[in-house]
């Protein structure tokens, strides 16, 4: 993070030539990543090891499933921790261990988590040279499956559970930020959407999916389930790299600041509540400064390119059950919200054009959720049934500055 308190962002996000962007419909996505990568670090960034880099963190599978004429889901959960945040991590991660290399100072990575940043991070992480993670989980408010994910790996990930919310992690984790005689006494970065690192390679599964719909459709939105808001963020970033994308939604549960501020004009963060849809749990997004930013601070341009509604435990799980019994397809409650959001783009707007909903989380992962709904058991993949018999390891921690930065000082010194 800056000194200022702010957020990074490009000096420019590049344009991609027009040729690449007509060609996305035979590229593999791993070849997209790679010219989208380069766009941005090609001046950073050996050709050879970026190209590394994107084979080593990449190959997780993306799947469109086509549920209607007019609706498509993008499975962004086929990766080791079965949610989104697998893409980001794992491309930091072998970002980071190239940028350190041969550093004799050991790089800390602070990280909040909701839910899935934390497990994706402890295992892009997980034994990487040179680089110590630190998470920190609010108690009580993540899935058993979730934390069984971000405090079993050991080795170089540790595991904070702070008497909070996610609000009050990622304060703590920006206050760390902001100290100045912990950043001359410590190398630290974090895995949060914070980093802008995060999210450009989010915005790589953006323009895979153009490309997948691009010869029958000519319009094109996607419905993005939103907390912190990094996704919704890699989204706008892959629309100004030159994608045809239509429009956006951001689809909240409860925790709707967005929406509110994109109806009253005024943002005003307040503490987040807790839902089903976990991982969104945020009542102060960091991203959207990033949002503001991109659109001159004019709520009016932002209302032009995203609209925004919240939705209740309730409606998530009516649609949840709903989806299931029409189509036979399990979603979790987090790619619910996103239904809800299409929906209602769809009855406002009277939209004709295809929608996309973003599924960011395997269901395994929520069955407490899901399974009284469809009254069925949901199937564990291994990859998410290997932690469950693990002993969690992680130290208890309370809700304010004082005591974390002394955990950082005895933990790093």
């Amino acid at each position: 993070m800056p000194t200022d308190g702010g957020l990074f962002l490009p000096e420019q996000v590049p344009t991609l030539e027009s040729g690449m962007i007509k060609s996305l419909n035979s590229q593999s996505f791993q070849e997209i990543s790679q010219r989208m990568a380069s766009a941005f670090l090609s001046e950073d960034i050996p050709k050879h090891e970026l190209q590394r880099i994107i084979d080593q963190s990449m190959d997780i599978a993306l799947k469109l499933v086509e549920i209607d004429a007019q609706t498509s889901v993008l499975e962004t959960f086929h990766g080791p921790t079965m949610a989104f945040k697998d893409f980001g991590a794992r491309f930091m991660a072998q970002l980071m261990a190239y940028l350190v290399r041969g550093d004799d100072r050991e790089l800390t990575i602070l990280v909040a988590t909701s839910g899935d940043t934390g497990s994706a991070v402890a295992n892009g992480f997980l034994g990487v040279p040179g680089i110590r993670v630190i998470i920190l989980y609010p108690s009580g408010k993540v899935s058993p499956s979730q934390e069984k994910q971000l405090t079993t790996q050991g080795q170089n990930i540790h595991a904070l559970e702070v008497a909070g919310n996610f609000d009050d992690c990622q304060l703590l984790v920006k206050t760390a930020f902001a100290d100045d005689e912990l950043r001359k006494a410590h190398q630290l970065s974090s895995a949060n959407s914070i980093n802008i690192a995060r999210l450009i390679p989010q915005s790589f599964y953006y323009a895979y999916t153009v490309g997948q719909l691009m010869d029958h459709s000519d319009s094109i939105t996607f419905s993005v389930p939103s907390g912190n808001f990094g996704n919704l963020t890699a989204g706008l970033l892959a629309q100004r790299m030159g994608l045809p994308i239509t429009h956006f939604i951001a689809a909240t549960n409860s925790n709707d600041v967005f929406p509110k501020y994109l109806s009253e004009g005024a943002f005003n963060p307040r503490p987040s509540d807790h839902t089903i849809s976990n991982a969104m749990d945020v009542g102060n997004p960091s991203n959207l400064a990033r949002i503001r930013y991109l659109f001159d601070d004019d709520v009016l341009k932002i209302r032009e390119a995203i609209s925004s509604w919240s939705f209740s435990d309730a409606e998530t799980l009516d649609m949840l059950g709903a989806i299931y019994r029409k189509h036979n397809y399990i979603i979790d409650p987090h790619t619910a919200v996103g239904f809800l959001g299409l929906q209602k783009y769809g009855e406002v707007n009277q939209y004709k054009g295809t929608g996309v909903v973003i599924s960011t989380a395997h269901p395994a992962k929520f069955p407490e959720s899901i399974e009284p709904v469809i009254g069925k058991s949901v199937t564990i993949p291994p990859q998410l049934a290997q932690y469950l018999d693990r002993k969690k390891q992680a130290t208890v921690m309370p809700n304010n500055y004082k005591d974390f930065r002394e955990y950082l000082f005895d933990t790093l010194d």
